[in-house]
């Protein structure tokens, strides 16, 4: 006897044999098909709120919400969907290369073969027109279940052995392993795909530096059209440095870090990294010492980047070569949320530069320059009110302005200033540490975990509150700040390889209190979660009083509120 599901679309209640996809069922033109669906296709599906691929079989009751391309969810979908066939190409046509997806890069992904110390143009275009033809030919993308040790055996014995998935699956402890294939291809993707290439038409695969290549994806504010090529070389230069060491302390993936934590002493590695990020900001310091000129120093970065906790450490390098650092937030000049302006969405726009009050931050600057006292003030978030702690400063000779901020590079902060007695710091969490060969943990999620964090501990906030917010933080931090980076002098990468570990602990009980329902918070949770249960827990009380991201766990021996 056949058994059968019920499955409930936009309130109404259909029958299908236990096992059908979700394929067959969304894609059906006789139960759902919408009217743009040609226009907008639907790359994947809620599943009880649960977002999953639309090659997964169903085999229980559920209520099914379609995801369309041209929404966040779906435009993530689209993103890891190409990187999977790029890699699937790259396997077809070099079988004997190990590819390696390295990091984002402004609107795409790099990647790099393993031990080729350059790739030309030739064998670029090749790839490229292999992935042409997989679309082209309109392939299923499949869902695959493999034994542990078969799954183990796969990658071990694919090219030069996939390493870093090997370690990664070790660590998950799971009986069967999820693969998704396309024709002999399998590859695992902790996120959905599109369940045919025929979806994945809009790309660009160029080469790129020594050794890379570079795929490129529509920008969300535009996601039918690809943007005009802008290079970013410094930002790519701070990944390079830091996968450079990460290769050499033989930390590149998250099963790498999993195995260290478990096998070594972690606060060894802890130490090493702090280490690295406070000699980086010694050299700044020094930078700006050898500028005898520079009277005022920028800091800027996207949302909890650790701005806060850098600018107290830049402080005191610069104490240290004979400078009088006064730190100034940009944070403690915001308006209370009454009067906050209105985005086009009706939502309280708190990234966008009219959320400061502009006018009496500059005035403070211009009184200091005039040689008087300022009492500077502080921003209660939590009682949403400005305070003052009746501590007036003075500009001296040696005085040197550390103002940081999201609006930190933008040169309307302080328009009339000369550039010339001007230092621009960029900060960012720009996350290395990748999940396994062909996965990665986004800078964005970085930060998102971070964030939910210092929200919780210091601003009375709680996850999915922040979650609902995030896309509106993204639209502000792509207006105002991202295209401001490149008028840097100086990048900074304020993540450490480590701190997944050390935020688990902490985020993992915050995410779990968002409940399941059709919400973009859920859904982000969800996603998060599936990192964070990859990650060995690292305690906190590992992490030095110093350390920047004592910013957003707590306890740092700063001023941190």
């Amino acid at each position: 006897m056949n058994q059968s599901i019920e499955i409930t679309i936009e309130n109404k209640v259909f029958s299908f044999p236990c096992g059908t996809t979700l394929k067959d069922i969304l894609l059906n033109s006789e139960i759902f098909l919408d009217d743009n669906y040609q226009n907008n296709p639907i790359v994947a599906a809620k599943v009880n709120f649960e977002l999953m691929s639309l090659s997964e079989p169903l085999t229980y009751n559920a209520t099914i919400i379609p995801v369309y391309l041209f929404s966040s969810l779906g435009k993530r979908i689209y993103r890891k969907s190409i990187c999977y066939l790029l890699c699937c190409a790259a396997h077809n046509i070099f079988p004997s290369r190990r590819l390696r997806i390295s990091h984002s890069l402004g609107d795409g992904y790099h990647f790099r073969f393993d031990k080729v110390e350059d790739i030309n143009e030739n064998e670029v275009a090749k790839i490229s027109e292999e992935m042409k033809r997989l679309v082209q030919e309109k392939k299923d993308i499949t869902i695959r279940v493999l034994p542990y040790q078969s799954a183990i055996d796969y990658f071990i014995n694919r090219n030069f052995g996939f390493s870093q998935t090997v370690e990664i699956l070790k660590y998950e402890h799971t009986a069967n392993v999820k693969l998704y294939g396309l024709d002999s291809f399998m590859d695992r993707c902790d996120e959905p795909v599109v369940y045919n290439t025929s979806v994945l038409d809009l790309w660009e695969l160029r080469k790129y530096n020594v050794g890379g290549m570079l795929l490129r994806y529509p920008r969300s504010s535009d996601f039918t059209v690809l943007q005009t090529y802008k290079n970013n070389p410094l930002l790519f230069s701070i990944f390079e440095e830091y996968r450079k060491w990460n290769s050499i302390l033989q930390m590149e993936s998250i099963g790498q870090l999993d195995t260290y934590s478990r096998n070594h002493n972690i606060s060894s590695y802890i130490r090493l990294a702090e280490t690295l990020q406070w000699k980086k900001i010694s050299a700044i310091a020094d930078m700006i010492y050898e500028r005898d000129c520079v009277k005022v120093i920028f800091v800027a970065g996207p949302s909890s980047s650790g701005k806060t906790t850098f600018t107290y450490k830049l402080g005191i390098n610069l104490t240290v070569l004979g400078k009088k650092p006064i730190l100034i937030s940009l944070d403690n000049y915001y308006k209370t949320r009454e009067n906050v302006p209105i985005d086009k969405d009706g939502n309280k726009d708190f990234e966008a530069m009219e959320a400061l009050d502009l006018e009496y931050f500059q005035q403070n600057i211009k009184d200091l320059y005039n040689g008087l006292e300022v009492d500077l003030p502080s921003f209660n978030f939590k009682l949403n009110r400005r305070e003052f702690k009746n501590k007036p400063i003075k500009m001296e000779s040696d005085t040197i302005f550390i103002i940081e901020g999201i609006h930190g590079l933008n040169p309307n902060l302080l328009p009339n200033i000369d550039v010339k007695s001007t230092f621009r710091v960029y900060i960012s969490a720009l996350t290395q540490l990748n999940v396994d060969d062909h996965n990665r943990v986004s800078t964005t999620d970085n930060r998102i975990l971070r964030r939910i964090c210092r929200d919780s501990m210091t601003r009375g906030v709680d996850a999915k509150t922040t979650l609902d917010m995030w896309l509106i933080v993204q639209a502000g931090e792509n207006k105002h700040i991202f295209p401001y980076q490149n008028n840097a002098d100086v990048m900074l990468n304020s993540a450490v390889d480590y701190e997944l570990g050390a935020l688990r602990t902490i985020v993992e009980p915050l995410l779990k209190t968002i409940e399941p329902s059709n919400s973009e918070a859920f859904a982000i949770a969800s996603r998060l979660l599936n990192i964070l249960e990859k990650v060995y827990p690292i305690p906190s009380s590992l992490v030095p009083k110093d350390a920047l991201l004592r910013e957003f766990i707590g306890g740092s021996e700063f001023d941190i509120t």
